[in-house]
């Protein structure tokens, strides 16, 4: 919220960013292969997806075994870790968190083990009836038999006791089957968002809801089978695209291949916003490369907000960057680099200092004074949440001389929080909820402010207008969010006293 001087109320922070996605997940089925750094690998491409807690569980045919920990792929894993998890299947998980808090006992994949079998799961998505989930655990375990908070962990326990029963009514214990039935009559039950890899000990397994909110995708290697987030983390580890996993699909990976079955009728509505920042530039979505995709929603905002008179076009590195090349070629305003970024900032544990604190983003980008100097600037972003981002870039940009400065969102205004699995801010706290785009241009300082209207940035994705969710453009939710299931303590020990 901006204050009478123009100020907007939240202080400058470092981390404050746009939307953090949930999480990436990755699994691979691929006898003699070293599957656990094949997924090591895979999480480095999803990365982005999670930076809070990262884990890799492998089996052998015999066991599970998990590894994960607090922190970055790299700084959870090294050689002797990798080394020790042997054997044919890789879950793999980098998170963050949206249901349950960031801690260890809410890291992925999850795990249980029955006295029939095992089972490890990771979760991309945020589901919207957990409460009622949990509520189907056994009455002997309710909340305090979870081993920990998160949506996931409800889903894991009631897949593997789900599993259990089933292999036991069908005379298979041990075996797939069961676990592939539990999922089948579990999955029609569970609302909300969620791309599930998991793994027994003999099989790999994947689901996606019926809106598809998340992405998935399966890819084959010369000797098995990868599933991940992203088509970019497929190119990684060598694997070739097969398709996306269908909305409503549930899809089991072994030696007799891949196999398929329908659990709900898909009702498409993949998350709009994937296209504008969380997915990778080098990642496709509906056979829709993302970097044309935002480079085409470049061009579109040029011809929504011309930035007549201006000399130059630079973008927030790196997600502003297709956009602004975009732009730069439709208004033909000349494309420079005008701020430079430290990758080497990323998301750290480490407080930074009051002194530092204050001046806010600098850490993350400083300008190129001889680039910005005497020049009339147009600066090119993905979105505006907060906006304190937006005001710091503004200030920089005009203390390295810049006569002008034009800022151009390739996104329309984020004006609704998420609740299928992106850490939004609440309304609250969305400058957009409640400032006008005139008040919002005054609170961070530019001399113009443009945001690409919803119908171009649906148009730039190539998909069918009905097949996509955009709620937290235009507040019309797919699937009901009752208020108890809002928040990432639905089942912390206070929220379910």
């Amino acid at each position: 919220m901006a204050k009478p001087d123009g100020r907007l109320t939240h202080d400058l922070d470092p981390n404050d960013r746009p939307p953090r996605d949930a999480c990436g997940v990755f699994g691979v089925w691929s006898p003699g292969e070293d599957v656990a750094k094949l997924a090591y690998y895979g999480l480095h491409a999803l990365q982005h997806r999670g930076q809070e807690s990262a884990g890799i569980a492998v089996s052998d045919g015999r066991r599970i075994v998990v590894h994960k920990e607090m922190g970055l792929v790299a700084q959870v894993f090294d050689e002797p870790s990798l080394t020790a998890l042997r054997g044919d299947i890789a879950v793999a998980h980098c998170r963050y968190s949206t249901t349950g808090a960031p801690v260890w006992a809410n890291a992925q994949p999850t795990f249980r083990s029955t006295p029939t079998l095992s089972l490890a799961l990771g979760h991309n998505g945020n589901l919207t009836n957990t409460r009622e989930l949990a509520a189907m655990l056994p009455p002997e375990s309710g909340f305090a038999g979870l081993q920990a908070t998160s949506d996931t962990d409800v889903l894991t326990e009631l897949i593997a006791g789900g599993a259990e029963k089933a292999a036991e009514a069908g005379g298979l214990l041990g075996t797939d089957s069961g676990v592939e039935e539990a999922a089948v009559r579990l999955l029609p039950l569970v609302r909300g968002a969620y791309s599930l890899v998991f793994t027994d000990e003999h099989t790999l397994y994947a689901a996606r809801d019926p809106q598809g909110f998340r992405p998935l995708v399966i890819g084959q290697l010369a000797g098995g089978w990868v599933v991940a987030s992203e088509t970019a983390a497929l190119d990684i580890v060598g694997a070739a695209f097969i398709r996306e996993v269908e909305p409503g699909e549930l899809i089991t990976l072994d030696e007799r291949g891949v196999r398929s079955r329908r659990f709900a009728p898909a009702a498409p509505k993949v998350c709009l916003f994937e296209y504008v920042y969380l997915a990778r530039p080098d990642t496709a979505i509906g056979g829709r490369g993302l970097h044309a995709t935002r480079v085409d929603i470049g061009r579109r905002l040029a011809a929504e907000h011309p930035a007549p008179g201006a000399d130059i076009v630079i973008p927030v590195p790196v997600s502003g960057t297709p956009a602004a090349i975009g732009y730069a070629e439709a208004s033909g305003i000349p494309y420079g680099q005008g701020l430079v970024k430290n990758s080497y900032v990323g998301r750290t544990f480490i407080q930074p200092s009051q002194t530092i604190r204050q001046l806010g983003i600098r850490l993350k980008l400083n300008p190129l004074r001889d680039v910005i100097a005497g020049r009339r600037i147009v600066v090119v972003d993905d979105s505006i949440v907060r906006g304190n981002t937006q005001q710091a870039i503004v200030a920089m940009l005009r203390e390295a001389g810049a006569l002008e400065v034009h800022v151009r969102i390739a996104s329309p205004p984020v004006k609704w929080p998420c609740f299928y699995g992106i850490d939004f801010a609440t309304r609250d706290e969305l400058l957009a909820g409640h400032c006008s785009v005139e008040e919002i241009q005054a609170a961070i300082g530019a001399d113009s402010l443009g945001y690409v209207s919803l119908d171009g940035l649906v148009a730039a994705t190539e998909q069918p207008p009905g097949s996509l969710c955009r709620a937290c453009f235009d507040g019309h939710y797919p699937v009901p969010v009752p208020e108890d299931e809002r928040g990432k303590g639905v089942l912390e020990p206070a929220a379910t006293a």
